[in-house]
Parts: C-alpha cells; sequence; structure tokens
C-alpha cells in the first residue's frame, strides 16, 4: 500500500501512487517550470499523477488544506503561479487510443499532438493538431486550438465529442452532448476552469498527405508581400492554410538565409502540389525571387510548423497599409512578426458549437517581442479580440470570448465549481 507523502507536516497525498516531489529535490526544481518565462511557480509540492485515482486524491487534499490546485502537462498554457499550492503534472497519463472505423482518438491528460499523429497516421487520418507536437493536447483543446487544418475542419475543440471530468468535489462525469451538456459546451473553448479533463475524445479526419513548409524571400519586399496577401487571402481556399512571418533567422538555419532579415511564407495545404503551387503563385511573385523554397509535398504526420512566441496578439478583419507599416517597422525590433490567416470552416461552426469566440476574425498578428508604442499604434484598427491560447494575461479572460458566452460560462462555472475551487490561470470568475 503506498503511503502518505507530507510536506511541512501540512498536505498529505493518501494512497497517491504517483511520484511526489517536494521543493529542494532535484525533480521539484524541473517539474515546477512551465514555458512561460514570466511564470515563476514554487508549488508546495508538485505531484505526477498515474491515474484519475491520483488526481483526484492530490484534488482532494489541496480542498482541505484551502491552497491553491492547478494541473500542468507541458507547461505551454500556464500564466499563473501555483505558489504554495498542489501542482499535478499529468505527463504519466499519455495514453492514445485511435478507433479507425470511428475515426474517433481517445487521448489521456498527459498526450502530446506528436503521439496522436503518430498514432493516427497509419490510418491515413490526423488531429486537428497545433504547430508543434510538443504541445499537450488537452491545453490547447480546451483553449480552442488553432491548428494548420483549421481552415478546412474547424478548431480542435469544434472535433471533442466526450469528455470524461473531474469536478471541484471530486465526482469524475462524463461531458458530452447527452451527458452534461452545459460543461460539454463550456469545455469546448472555454479553458480548463471547470475541472480537470482526464479523458479526450474528439474526431480525426482523412488527411494523410499535404503539401507544406517554407518559403524565404527578402525583407526588402516586406511591404508589397503584405499588400499582395491582404487581396490574396479574400480568394484562398479552405484547404490552404498560410501565414506571412517578418523573421531575423537564427545563425544555425539554412545557409541561404542563416542570419538574415527575411519574409517567409508558411504553408499547408490539404490537396495536391500542383494546386497549392498554383495558388501561392500570386504571393511568391509579390515576394520577389525566392532566397529559399523549402515548401513540398509531405505526409500531414511529418509536417511541423513551428510558432511564434506570444509577446503581443491582435486579431484583424483587414490590415491596411497603416497596420502593414506599423508591422515592417515592428520587425526592426522583434525576433519574429507573424501575420496569419484565419477564416474557412473556424467561421462556420456548427449549432452545437462551444465558447470560441471571434471566429470572424480574418487574420491574426502575433509578436515575440515587446516593442514599445506597438499595442498603441495597431489598437485603432484591430477588432478587439484575442483568443484563450494565445492570452497570456488571465485577467483579460473575458476577452476571449463574446458577451453572451461569457455570461453562460459563468453560470456553469457556478453550477460546477461554486465556491471556485479552480482558481489558478484562465477562469471565469
Amino acid at each position: 500500500m503506498s503511503q502518505p507523502y507530507t510536506i511541512q507536516d501540512e498536505i498529505t497525498l493518501p494512497g497517491f501512487a504517483g511520484t511526489v516531489h517536494l521543493p529542494g529535490e532535484a525533480g521539484y526544481e524541473e517539474l515546477r517550470r512551465s514555458l512561460n518565462p514570466r511564470v515563476d511557480a514554487h508549488p508546495a509540492l508538485v505531484a505526477e499523477a498515474y491515474g484519475v485515482a491520483d488526481l483526484r486524491g492530490a484534488l482532494l487534499a489541496a480542498r482541505q488544506h484551502g491552497v491553491p490546485f492547478a494541473v500542468q502537462a507541458t507547461g505551454h498554457g500556464t500564466h499563473d503561479a501555483c505558489d504554495g499550492g498542489v501542482l499535478v503534472r499529468t505527463s504519466p497519463m499519455a495514453s492514445v487510443l485511435v478507433d479507425p472505423d470511428r475515426r474517433i482518438a481517445r487521448v489521456g491528460p498527459g498526450a502530446l499532438w506528436g503521439e496522436v499523429v503518430a498514432a493516427a497516421a497509419p490510418f491515413g487520418l490526423a488531429p486537428l493538431s497545433g504547430s508543434s507536437p510538443s504541445v499537450g493536447v488537452t491545453g490547447y483543446t480546451l483553449g480552442g486550438g488553432l491548428g494548420w487544418l483549421a481552415r478546412k475542419h474547424g478548431f480542435a475543440a469544434d472535433s471533442v465529442v466526450r469528455a470524461e471530468v473531474l469536478l471541484a468535489d471530486g465526482r469524475h462525469v462524463v461531458a458530452s452532448a447527452d451527458s452534461h451538456p452545459e460543461l460539454f459546451w463550456a469545455l469546448r473553448g472555454g479553458g480548463g476552469g471547470f475541472g480537470v479533463v482526464t479523458s479526450l475524445e474528439f474526431r480525426l479526419h482523412p488527411v494523410e498527405r499535404v503539401f507544406s513548409g517554407f518559403a524565404y524571400f527578402p525583407i526588402e519586399a516586406a511591404a508589397e508581400t503584405l499588400t499582395a496577401y491582404r487581396s490574396w487571402i479574400e480568394d484562398a481556399p479552405d484547404e490552404i492554410s498560410t501565414a506571412v512571418v517578418l523573421r531575423r533567422m537564427p545563425e544555425d538555419a539554412p545557409e541561404a538565409v542563416r542570419g538574415r532579415h527575411v519574409v517567409m511564407v508558411k504553408v499547408v495545404h490539404a490537396g495536391e502540389a500542383e494546386e497549392a503551387r498554383r495558388l501561392l503563385a500570386p504571393l511568391w511573385r509579390a515576394a520577389g525571387p525566392a532566397l529559399l523554397d523549402e515548401t513540398r509535398p509531405s505526409t500531414y504526420a511529418a509536417t511541423s510548423m513551428g510558432g511564434t512566441p506570444n509577446r503581443h496578439m491582435d486579431m484583424f478583419e483587414t490590415v491596411p497599409d497603416e497596420v502593414i507599416g506599423t508591422l515592417v517597422r515592428a520587425a526592426e525590433h522583434a525576433q519574429t512578426v507573424e501575420i496569419r490567416h484565419w477564416g474557412g470552416a473556424m467561421a462556420r461552426p456548427g449549432q452545437d458549437a462551444g465558447p470560441v469566440s471571434h471566429r470572424g476574425t480574418k487574420l491574426s498578428v502575433i509578436v515575440d517581442t515587446v516593442v514599445p508604442g506597438l499595442a498603441e499604434e495597431l489598437r485603432p484598427y484591430a477588432n478587439g479580440g484575442t483568443f484563450l491560447n494565445f492570452l497570456a494575461d488571465p485577467a483579460r479572460t473575458a476577452a476571449a470570448f463574446t458577451t453572451g458566452d461569457f455570461r453562460r460560462l459563468r453560470e456553469v462555472k457556478r453550477a460546477y465549481d461554486p465556491d471556485g475551487f479552480f482558481r489558478v490561470g484562465h477562469v471565469t470568475r
């Protein structure tokens, strides 16, 4: 029988089967950290959970002692420190099961997108995964999930069909269209402040091969490329997802672009290579001769697009000349400025869709560096929205939703977590 773990003679986890790390231990220092450099958490303990019983035990212990409680898989979506509380890592709960006949994947709360992509690929299927294979599935999906197949198939949250959830009082329930439907609605884009999702089921899509990769052009063509991009997206079919990135390339980049300031076009086309090249030709002409073109046919499983660390984000219906000029100037101070095309299936939700908001947005801008004055220059042209996955400030959670959806999310919060036990990170207070 497992022995209770004790920290400072206060917090115990009776019968906990996983590993508990205390301050001062090497494991504690490694596992307490998130991928957000602004979060330096110092929980009372870090517990690695191996199953629902471990999660429930940790939750009830935190509840009994009145300390904060947080769950972390990879740390990509961590924005608040769980200081003095119980931080549970779910990395050991990384099961992935694929049902190819139903085109459904069932995953544990520690699963990564790379693991799901690899499990689905032999059946010619693909999940609506994120930009990096190392991103955790559950947190990404609960926050909406904007992937490179989203213009064709929608947000990752829209693909969810079932979730098992550990509630604040320790109950373990199933959330689906037929069971706890309000909780099911809230989970599909409303974040993780309603309970601990212990398993997630979502649809897979018949995508085996894509045309994908990056093409690099001289930075001198930045304004012309963005001007062309503004018009080009109006006729872009749902099958093609793109972003124009103004980037300073690192010293370990390919020789043709090593250390250079470039315009990079990122593309994933869920279709034939010839059609992709035809669609992209106007952008290539606007940008000028490529310094390097790495776009090519590939399997979806081998496609990794990478992301841009978010230090500033805005959403736009279009990018007028004033915004283009501002972004070109911002690129002189930032490592990366990414302008990404949204729309397509994301803007056409089903009647039962969850609260992923600002679906009508056409473009987002993410900058990886705090550039003085940038927010003020962009504000008159932005639509005022944001996206939960990209929102680093929990004080602005409401900005990620419509007024009506946020009101409904607060009602679900009161129903399932009436005393606000889940209070670390994005929660609908």
